[in-house]
């Protein structure tokens, strides 16, 4: 079992930053994939980023490559989310999810978080 806690999510004007993190506690984190996703209302979860157990493989989707950068520290157990350029239509629900390998924790992640809103205002 993995339990995961997201932070850091907030309201942000158009091309600010904020920084998320996700801690892990539960099992060994080093053991897993991780990714963070987003819901916006009315819309369906989608993956936004992923980097595998030891941080050297990343995935974005492709709004977000260039602007946001995913990363981990094993050592502390967390994971982040580094967004920069922020756009309106960032505004979600942020997730953290953690899975076996990548291409599971995008499709089919094991663990979830409960989630930090952050709002991009224009």
């Amino acid at each position: 079992q993995v339990q995961l806690v997201e932070s850091g999510g907030g309201l942000v004007q158009a091309g600010g930053s904020l920084r998320l993190s996700c801690a892990a506690s539960g099992s060994t984190f080093s053991s897993y994939a991780m990714g963070w996703f987003r819901q916006a209302p009315g819309k369906e979860r989608d993956i936004v980023a992923a980097i595998n157990r030891n941080g050297g493989s990343t995935y974005y989707v492709g709004s977000v490559k260039g602007r946001f950068t995913i990363s981990r520290d094993n050592a502390k157990n967390t994971v982040y989310l580094q967004m920069n350029s922020l756009k309106p239509e960032d505004t979600a629900l942020y997730y953290c999810a953690a899975g076996r390998t990548i291409a599971v924790v995008t499709t089919k992640a094991d663990y979830w978080g409960q989630g930090t809103q952050v709002t991009v205002s224009s």
